[in-house]
């Protein structure tokens, strides 16, 4: 068995082998039609990245979390947390409450270490500031940022991780078991 001609499909490199991290320079995603993105109707402008960045690091953060405290999470087990996470931020948008949790438990376990990281963001913010400036659609836009980062880097491979990669150089300074710092600056 080859690694070159194996790797993530039937092989489960360790992520810090250097052959399968030389080999993420070399990776192809799986080219997507852009009339078939999902969730075109939400916008990311740049300033919405730029304004909400700590609320980003805090999702980041939960995914990553998941990364290194659930074992054997791949790709695609990341996607479909992101899409229930998004179709349940988008129930909220409706005014109803309704968490569309996965039947995967790899997926419905990093949903829940999401769940965790945005609403210790929010109870920090809540602290202080005395109330939550962010609202369900923020989150919604960050999530769906991460649903789009994670079609990009998509390599179409069963045991793929090259979107786990880039999560973990997000914020190469964390520690991973502490939540980001906040930095939140009020008037």
């Amino acid at each position: 068995m080859c690694c070159g001609t194996e790797r993530e499909v039937t092989v489960d490199c360790p992520l810090d082998c250097e052959y399968l991290l030389e080999s993420r320079k070399h990776d192809r995603t799986v080219p997507f039609d852009a009339g078939q993105l999902p969730n075109r109707d939400i916008s990311l402008p740049e300033e919405f990245l730029d304004e909400n960045e700590i609320l980003m690091r805090a999702v980041a953060f939960g995914l990553r979390r998941a990364v290194f405290e659930i074992p054997g999470v791949v790709d695609s087990d990341m996607r479909e947390a992101i899409e229930a996470l998004v179709r349940t931020y988008r129930t909220l948008q409706s005014g109803v409450y309704y968490e569309s949790r996965p039947d995967n438990q790899l997926a419905a376990d990093i949903f829940t270490s999401v769940q965790d990281a945005i609403a210790r963001f929010r109870s920090e913010e809540q602290q202080r500031s005395g109330m939550t400036r962010t609202r369900d659609a923020d989150v919604l836009r960050a999530l769906v940022f991460f649903q789009r980062l994670e079609l990009d880097r998509n390599n179409g491979r069963r045991h793929g991780r090259a979107f786990i990669d880039v999560l973990r150089q997000f914020q190469p300074d964390e520690a991973d078991s502490a939540p980001p710092p906040s930095s939140l600056i009020l008037p």
